[in-house]
Order: structure tokens, then sequence, then C-alpha cells
């Protein structure tokens, strides 16, 4: 399968975790896989395209790319929950709706599935995880023998590849891609001279990318570009490298590796990378004990992984129903709605509101609400209520359990 980069509107520099986990997942080994059983398909690709034709990118930048009233979402100083996107975008909605007033910007409705493909593109650019620290993932490139057999910068060994291309593409997908993709020869290379094989923290890998971008004496001739990742390519490719012979998703696959559809993994996109290399040589034990070669993996058929692991909710986060039921009390929403019939008569009932089965439904009436509600509560002279990532999450919980998805 052809691996070049795709080319079209919004397209983002391949310079983030976007494929990192996907190539580092490529793990093991089974037959088609089917996907009756998921019921939200978040697609990265129709998100790109919202977040132009919405007018995000009028005030966002992606990477310098874009507005700049608004901040670079592929820039992102910490990390991010998707529910602490959905409290940050209620709580400034205020403000975000007085700033789009005064350029012209028109404020249209999300349905649940926009919102979930949105969430899905902000999750493909790395908006979700924190930028490394480049001073100690200096110190990591000595620490962990890197050094030993990798040249950045006219220093190091001159065993494994030169990692200048990193700084050259600004790409940890190109990191990423090199550790799976050369694995084995890397471990033969260190037992060959005695050295113990590395392993990550999600922190660690995160500033040893970070240190060889900002290290790199080469510089790049052209941007390289790739689309977010297309869940229905990366469904394909999940059963074609054979990886859901040892993973199951959503109860069909292999048991060896675990269901990547259950609520209770919940990893992020650094963190699932480090688990995947650090269990590296286990897996591909079990791969050459069945005979299976380790498949080599392109940065758009990673990106496509990534983009259907997240369809399948594998990064998915969950909160508690009871604190969810609690905030809406709390948070004096009971002022205007009602809750199985108690409270006010002004707005909908909480209880009603069976169509919010996920997170990204819960941004999109959040998002839809916000402006009948600021104009309701400017009349009555109340303040606009806050969230913080948790109490979102314990919403999206409440929510869920009404809709009867929990």
């Amino acid at each position: 399968m052809a691996s070049q980069p795709r080319r079209g509107p919004l397209a983002l520099r391949l310079r983030h975790t976007t494929a990192l986990v996907g190539v580092l997942l490529i793990g093991c080994p089974l037959p088609a896989l089917g996907q009756e059983s998921v019921t939200t398909t978040q697609n990265p690709l129709r998100g790109a395209q919202i977040f132009g034709s919405r007018g995000c990118v009028n005030c966002h930048a992606v990477d310098g790319l874009g507005g700049d009233v608004g901040p670079d979402l592929a820039r992102s100083s910490r990390h991010r929950t998707i529910q602490e996107f959905a409290a940050t975008m209620w709580n400034h909605l205020p403000i975000m709706s007085q700033r789009m007033q005064e350029l012209g910007i028109e404020l249209e409705e999300l349905n649940a599935s926009e919102a979930a493909d949105l969430v899905a593109f902000l999750f493909t650019i790395g908006y979700f995880d924190p930028p490394g620290d480049v001073a100690r993932g200096k110190e990591l490139f000595r620490e962990k023998k890197c050094i030993v057999c990798h040249q950045i910068g006219s220093r190091g060994g001159v065993i494994g590849p030169n990692l200048d291309f990193v700084g050259q593409y600004g790409s940890p997908i190109l990191v990423a891609a090199a550790m799976w993709n050369h694995g084995p020869a890397m471990a033969e290379a260190m037992e060959a001279r005695g050295l113990e094989r590395p392993t990550f923290s999600s922190s660690e890998l995160a500033a040893l990318i970070s240190y060889l971008e900002s290290v790199s004496s080469e510089s790049l001739d052209g941007d390289v570009y790739v689309l977010p990742g297309r869940p229905s390519d990366g469904r394909v490719i999940f059963v074609e490298k054979r990886c859901i012979e040892c993973h199951g998703v959503a109860g069909r696959g292999g048991g060896i590796g675990g269901d990547l559809a259950q609520r209770e993994l919940h990893r992020g996109l650094m963190e699932f990378a480090v688990a995947m290399w650090n269990k590296a040589p286990a897996m591909m034990g079990a791969m050459e004990r069945r005979g299976v070669s380790v498949p080599q993996v392109g940065a758009v058929e990673m990106a496509d992984i990534v983009a259907y692991l997240y369809s399948v909710r594998y990064f998915a986060e969950s909160g508690n129903s009871a604190r969810g039921r609690r905030h809406l009390e709390e948070k004096r929403c009971l002022g205007c709605h009602s809750l199985e019939g108690r409270g006010g008569d002004i707005a909908v009932d909480f209880s009603q509101l069976t169509h919010i089965e996920s997170s990204a439904a819960l941004i999109a009436a959040v998002w839809n609400h916000s402006m009948v509600m600021e104009a309701a509560m400017e009349e009555r002279e109340l303040p606009w209520p806050t969230f913080s990532a948790d109490e979102m999450a314990d919403l999206a919980a409440f929510f869920q359990t009404v809709a009867g998805t929990r």
C-alpha cells in the first residue's frame, strides 16, 4: 500500500504525534473485523473540513496556518483532555460569540457527528498532547545511550541511522516509524554490543522527540503535508497488517493484546506509543512464534490507523454520572432547566436529552445551547456558569446514562 502524503485543503505539516501511535501499534497478528457495535465513527478528515468551513480557521491557526485571534491549536502548552476542550469551549463561549460577531462570522450549529469529527481532527494534530522538554530530551539522548548508535547534528555514533531527518521533517511520526520499522535490526545491534534496550515514559519520549527536532542540522527543502487519517482505511490496514490477530476491537479479533475499544484503556497518544515501544520485544516475540514478519508501516498508514482507533473510542475518557447530576444542581442549571420534573420550566428537562450519547454530542449540545442561553442569561442578569474538565467529564457520563449508553 502506498504511503504518499495526501495534499488538499487545510493540509497540515507532518510534525505532530498523529501517527506516532499507529507506527508503534502494529503489534500482532487475525480475520476480518466487523464494527457494528461501534455507535460513533469520528473522521478527522471531515473534521478538518469543518474546521475550515465553519470559520474556526479565521480565529485559530493550526501550526501557524490560520488566524491569530485565538491560540494555535497545534501548539498546546500543556496536556488537554476531550473534556477540558469541552469545558474551555463552554467557558469561553460568551467571548468567542462576541468576537465572531465582530468579525462577521455566523455562529452555526454543530450536530453530534460534526462535533465528533472536529474533536478527532484536533486529536490527530496533537492538540491533546503537550510538547516535550528540549533540555530533558538532551539529557535522555545520552542517558538512554541513543548517542552510542545515532548521530544528530554531527555528534554521536554511526551504527544506526542519522537522526537529522527528524529535524528535517519536524515529524514525530518519522521517529516512531523508525522505532517500529527498524525495531528488529535495532534489537540485534544493541544485543551484539551489550547495550540494554531503553524504555520510555510518555514525557520522556516527548522530550526526546522535541530535542531531536531542535538540534537537527538539516533544513527542509519543502514542506511535507498529510491530512488527518481516514478511519475506514485504518480499519483495513489494521486487518491487513494482522494487528487484529492479537488485538480485539469491540469484541472481535484476538485476545492476546486486549480489546482496544474497552473504555478502561483511555490512553493518550504519547502514553499509547510508549506502551507499544516498551512492549515491542514481547510483541515481536509473539509474532515470531506465529511465523509473522514485522510489518512495515508508512506515515499515511499510521495516520489512518490512529483515526481508526479513535473511531472505536480507544482514546475516550469517562466521568462519574452521579457527580454529573450534582453539578447540574450546584451550577444552578435547574433554575431554567428541570430534572425529572423538578426545577425550572423555561428550558428542556435534562432527563429528556437522550441524544447526548458521547462527549462529542455534549460538545455539540453546549455549543448550540449557548446561542439561546447567552441571551436568556443576559436578560435575567445571571452569571455564565463555568465548568472544569472533570466536571464536564461527569456531565458527559450523566447524559450518557440518560441516553442509555453507559
